[in-house]
């Protein structure tokens, strides 16, 4: 195959996956990052002892991270190590419920049936059916491109089209959780998944029940060194086998001559290239990289999905009760994402997430003390008084977790650092610092993305949380490996 040379816009988690793809077909590849680091989202920070992921904080599906360790030929074991959970998350309700959601199925079952009152075989059957769901739609939605007509003409889409009335695709997640389970707690538990895409349960479809397949059948994991290991290994892999990044590079601008890609631009200095992939959010792609070409604006004025409040606090004192992961239910999930997805008034009582990756890397926070990633999902940007929405929401959330955990916890805050939606904007470029692009909020959401190319542009390639198929450490990676497939087959 003949050697060309790849430009790729930003090192987040897909432009990393894209580059090593690449390079592994044996393509000359440089990678451009506005920022000083790679990762995008998924990096990390330390101050005054403790140290702090600061983007994505569950860690599933591991196999699509050791696929692009097989495809470079290096051995995984001497960049990434990491270890399955046996307790998925703790969940804390506000009538005093608390549950241990299990990594095994059976016990999970087991366990649900005796807190909210379930038959063992109602959940199973709820866990085989999301993983019909998953099993039916991955290879169409997931782990190809959308906008290929081979794709259609495959019989795994086929099989899907036979059996769309199994994937609930024309009721809501909420709606379908509600006709499975009785008790509003276990519906609340499985209705939290939409935030998996950054979603509301009550608007995103059905369909969306196979995301609790990704965590109970896959299980969930934590990396030797935390969630910051899986940018920073892969980062290490891309550099070994001869990939060449350019930090503190902002691009300017996508070259085109001829309705084709041919460069960029970074610091007024044109790069050519043969092809090029960007990693950079869709919206500021065609709004500042591609301003004389055409956008799809039908495609960059849909509705962002949700943002993120995050507040890190280092926590003088350990809690046995918690574990990696902890929620903390809203008592109304319906007004939650009301205020989410509708911008009304600051939420009150919001549903709280807490990581705590001490719980397994002691070395991340002082002897006796815990690091504490606490979010709440808030809206995208669009000129909220943030300073006020802020003040709010920490009152609201130390109130919250003080009252379950009934201990004052404001009083053992020693440290404390913000990551809000003007912040994740602009430091990551996700418009409106949106989590994953678009919202999934309708049915035909997957279609409306962006594709993994330009149509009208040769050899202009897209990948990220922006575009198909989505958001998150899981599809982010996919993205890399779809783009890396397209470009193998047109070149």
């Amino acid at each position: 195959m003949k050697q060309h040379k790849i430009v790729i816009i930003g090192a987040g988690i897909a432009g990393l996956s894209a580059c090593i793809r690449l390079r592994s077909q044996g393509h000359k590849v440089e990678v451009y990052e506005a920022n000083d680091y790679p990762g995008g989202k998924l990096t990390a920070f330390e101050e005054k002892g403790y140290r702090f992921d600061m983007g994505p904080s569950l860690f599933t599906m591991p196999q699509f991270v050791e696929d692009i360790f097989k495809t470079a030929k290096k051995p995984i074991a001497h960049y990434f190590q990491y270890k399955k959970k046996s307790v998925v998350c703790n969940y804390f309700y506000e009538d005093g419920t608390t549950f241990s959601a299990r990594a095994d199925q059976q016990q999970f079952a087991k366990e649900a049936s005796k807190t909210f009152n379930v038959a063992e075989e109602t959940v199973l059957k709820y866990l085989e059916h999301s993983k019909t769901k998953y099993d039916l739609t991955a290879s169409l939605f997931l782990e190809k491109s959308l906008h290929k007509v081979s794709t259609y003409l495959s019989k795994d889409t086929l099989n899907a089209m036979f059996k769309v009335n199994s994937l609930d695709i024309n009721t809501t997640l909420a709606d379908y959780n509600a006709k499975v389970f009785k008790d509003e707690r276990l519906q609340q538990f499985y209705n939290r998944f939409a935030t998996y895409n950054g979603s509301s349960p009550y608007q995103t479809p059905g369909i969306m029940s196979m995301i609790p397949h990704l965590e109970q059948y896959f299980g969930t994991y934590i990396p030797k060194g935390g969630m910051h290991q899986i940018s920073m290994s892969l980062f290490q892999l891309a550099k070994d086998i001869g990939v060449k990044f350019h930090f503190n590079s902002k691009v300017e601008k996508i070259l085109v001559e001829k309705k084709r890609a041919v460069g960029i631009v970074v610091k007024g200095k044109d790069i050519s290239a043969d092809v090029v992939v960007t990693n950079s959010d869709v919206v500021p792609t065609y709004r500042h990289l591609l301003k004389e070409h055409k956008a799809p604006e039908k495609v960059l004025q849909q509705p962002r999905s949700s943002s993120a409040l995050i507040f890190y606090w280092g926590i003088t004192k350990q809690f046995p009760e918690l574990d990696l992961h902890n929620i903390f239910f809203s008592k109304d999930y319906k007004t939650e994402f009301d205020y989410i997805f509708n911008k009304k008034d600051v939420h009150h009582d919001p549903t709280v997430y807490i990581n705590i990756t001490s719980k397994d890397e002691p070395n991340d926070a002082p002897e006796g003390c815990e690091n504490w990633f606490t979010m709440i999902n808030v809206p995208s940007n669009t000129g909220q008084d943030w300073g006020t929405i802020i003040t709010e929401a920490r009152k609201n959330i130390i109130a919250k977790v003080s009252r379950l955990l009934k201990e004052d916890i404001s009083q053992l805050i020693q440290c404390e650092a913000i990551l809000d939606p003007r912040t994740i904007e602009s430091r990551t470029q996700s418009y409106q610092g949106a989590l994953y692009g678009a919202s999934s909020n309708n049915k035909y959401a997957a279609f409306l993305r962006h594709p993994n190319f330009k149509q009208s542009i040769k050899n202009l390639y897209f990948c990220g949380g922006s575009v198909h198929p989505g958001g998150g450490i899981p599809l982010c990676l996919l993205s890399g490996k779809i783009v890396s497939e397209l470009i193998e087959k047109a070149i």
